[in-house]
């Protein structure tokens, strides 16, 4: 039997609404815990990009050799793309110094060529087809492109274009709102609309992250990052235990 046909050996879930909260919630992860190994144990965004990159390639590979989709492999690798791409980011903006703009515009050519690449090498990047070796490659590879690019351009957004935490994730949760819509009211590509969404969801939980662990001069609360983190983790644990997630077998 074909693998490259055969949507029930998709190694990725279903982007059923369990997912989607899954994703916000690992995004959010993924800025506190990156925010606070970089700036709360004070290792800089290099070092921790280091420590990250490496528990990314590890949580990559782990899921490209298993035989097939396992939930909690799944969502660690997401978790990993997640921190790693919060402090990569930061390493772009802050320490190379190319600022917010320039460093969403970086990560924003380096996502679409990834896509590209992705689509001219295996001839679609709809999810239900990652399940293959090559296909997962490049399924990750875009995963931690948009998770670096949403950080960035969740900074820009809450930052640099004075909009705040709050005013920002206004904005991106509105932005996912007209893709549901037009995912239900309209025939636009399946594949597409997942992609913008699954984009998104990074910057919206990039700004929510910096609302709960930022200082109060800040616009944030305050909260201790590592008790934020720890608190995302168990709430994705629970939703992961009562909303049962299951392999892709179509194209969204």
């Amino acid at each position: 039997m074909n693998r490259q046909t055969n949507g029930a050996l998709s190694k990725v879930p279903q982007a059923t609404l369990g997912f989607w909260i899954l994703k916000i919630a690992a995004t959010t992860l993924g800025e506190t815990g990156g925010d606070a190994v970089s700036m709360s144990l004070n290792l800089g965004y290099l070092l921790s990009t280091g420590i990250f990159a490496v528990i990314f390639v590890i949580a990559v590979l782990t899921q490209i050799f298993a035989k097939k989709f396992h939930p909690v492999i799944y969502w660690v690798t997401i978790i990993a793309t997640t921190t790693v791409g919060t402090t990569l980011a930061d390493f772009c903006d802050r320490s190379l110094g190319i600022g917010y703009a320039g460093g969403t515009a970086l990560l924003l050519g380096l996502l679409l060529a990834s896509l590209y690449a992705w689509k001219k090498t295996l001839g679609t990047v709809a999810v239900a087809t990652v399940n293959t070796p090559k296909a997962e490659l490049f399924y990750w590879f875009t995963i931690m492109c948009s998770q670096t690019l949403g950080t960035a351009l969740g900074d820009w957004t809450s930052d640099s274009a004075g909009l705040g935490y709050l005013g920002s994730a206004a904005i991106f949760g509105g932005l996912l709102l007209i893709l549901a819509l037009a995912y239900w009211k309209t025939t636009l590509s399946r594949t597409l609309l997942f992609w913008a969404a699954f984009i998104l969801t990074r910057p919206l939980g990039a700004v929510v992250g910096d609302f709960l662990d930022k200082p109060h001069d800040h616009g944030g609360l305050a909260l201790s990052r590592f008790t934020a983190s720890a608190v995302l983790l168990a709430v994705m644990g629970v939703i992961m235990v009562t909303i049962p997630q299951r392999a892709a077998t179509k194209s969204h």
